[in-house]
């Protein structure tokens, strides 16, 4: 590839903790728009106790008042301190840590290179804009390969670095396999399944398959037998198969309407029964070239906020330039942020990060800010068996939050009470 991997310093300064809210002291934020799940609160107020979230709610009190309003000087505090002081975030808006499902890399490094290194480099590019949980998602390849992978990529899971793994491909339809190696496709056999269930030694919390193929309802059920989310992508299945795969227990559809036969009049395909089914979560790529805007707003018109996740399926160009890069085995070139196979040209995931995500839904797709949370926070987070612990702004839950400017632009990251991005104000 052409850009070198982890040379990308990230918006804002990057910071590991310490100082206010490291992860050991008490910070208060007020005079933000903080969003929580009941609504907006307009100046409210966070404060992070240590590692979580102590309360978040309404105005600023006395006791903030007495400690001062102001951006305490990191360099100029001890760390160990227990009270970090008052951060003034008017003007701002304060919101949950993202939560991605679907990323293949960032920072010029896959986690289909199956390194702790590579891994590491991917998980900061991505948490110095915001997201604070993500999915690492691999690529087609050989089951051995995939194997290794999983068993590599495990350990980042058990240390708390990733939030699990997911398998796109290689169970998918040679007539939609997008950026993978068609070569390399092989139909869902329960067997290969499972052999990449226990390579990923309990980690493995999505797989991505197209259910029309030999062994595909069967493997859908035995995904969902092991706690495993079956998810419905790169396939060619009909509207009939599809609801067969989701009656089986498949509850994801991959990058909703890309890698799959569009809606037709008389052939209303998986599109149609994936929008329709209420057990059903979308992920949607909200980059501008994935999906148009009126594509968009269906989705969240006829599925609900409730059941949309918004995703970037970036890979290793993420927070980097144009150039080469790779993806899994194959090539990919980057020219003005859109990623595209060097041979063939097919549309190779994305160089999305989810606050641009963010900012694009908001101030483009015009939807409102409670409702992209959901979809960006909260929704995958429910998927993963972890709201009780990420994905809203609650009393007890991980100090995970981004802090947004007027413009929705990214200014602030907090990742389990320590600054990983130091809001820099006026």
């Amino acid at each position: 590839m052409s850009a070198g991997a982890g040379t990308d310093p990230g918006p804002g300064r990057d910071h590991g903790g310490g100082g206010a809210g490291g992860g050991s002291g008490r910070t208060v934020l007020t005079g933000a728009s903080v969003v929580l799940p009941t609504g907006v609160v307009e100046r409210g107020r966070v404060v992070v106790d240590g590692r979580t979230i102590a309360s978040a709610g309404p105005g600023a009190t006395a006791e903030d008042s007495a400690q001062g309003a102001t951006a305490p000087d990191a360099g100029a505090r001890d760390a160990g301190t227990r009270d970090a002081g008052a951060l003034d975030l008017t003007g701002h808006w304060i919101v949950p840590g993202f939560v991605d499902l679907h990323v293949h890399g960032g920072g010029g490094a896959s986690f289909s290179a199956g390194t702790a290194d590579e891994a590491l480099t991917a998980v900061r590019t991505h948490r110095r804009r915001g997201t604070t949980t993500m999915v690492a998602s691999t690529v087609t390849g050989d089951l051995d390969d995939l194997a290794r992978q999983a068993a590599a990529l495990s350990e980042l899971v058990e240390q708390g670095e990733l939030a699990g793994i997911h398998f796109e491909g290689p169970f998918i339809s040679r007539h939609r396999c997008g950026a993978h190696e068609p070569s390399l496709l092989r139909d869902p056999d329960p067997a290969d399944v499972r052999k990449l269930i226990d390579a990923a030694r309990g980690t493995a919390r999505m797989m991505t398959l197209a259910p029309e193929l030999p062994g595909g309802l069967d493997s859908v059920r035995l995904l969902a037998d092991h706690g495993v989310i079956a998810a419905i992508g790169h396939t060619d299945s009909t509207y009939d198969a599809t609801r067969e795969a989701i009656d089986a227990g498949a509850t994801v559809a991959t990058h909703l309407f890309n890698a799959m036969p569009g809606l037709a009049h008389r052939a209303p395909g998986p599109v149609a029964a994936l929008l329709e089914d209420e057990r059903i979560t979308v992920e949607l790529i909200n980059d501008g070239v994935h999906l148009h805007p009126s594509v968009l707003e269906l989705a969240f018109h006829r599925a609900g906020a409730d059941r949309v996740a918004l995703i970037t399926d970036a890979m290793g160009a993420a927070g980097m330039g144009d150039g080469r890069y790779p993806l899994g085995p194959l090539e990919v070139e980057v020219e003005n942020g859109v990623a595209r196979l060097v041979e063939g040209g097919s549309i190779a995931g994305s160089t999305l990060t989810l606050d641009t995500a963010f900012r694009r839904a908001v101030t483009v797709d015009r939807l409102p800010v409670p409702d992209v949370v959901r979809a960006i926070s909260a929704n995958p987070a429910r998927l993963l068996g972890a709201y009780d612990r990420i994905g809203s702004l609650e009393p007890g839950k991980d100090a995970d939050l981004v802090v947004l400017d007027a413009e929705f632009t990214l200014v602030g990251v907090m990742r389990k009470g320590e600054w990983v991005v130091r809001p820099q104000l006026p």
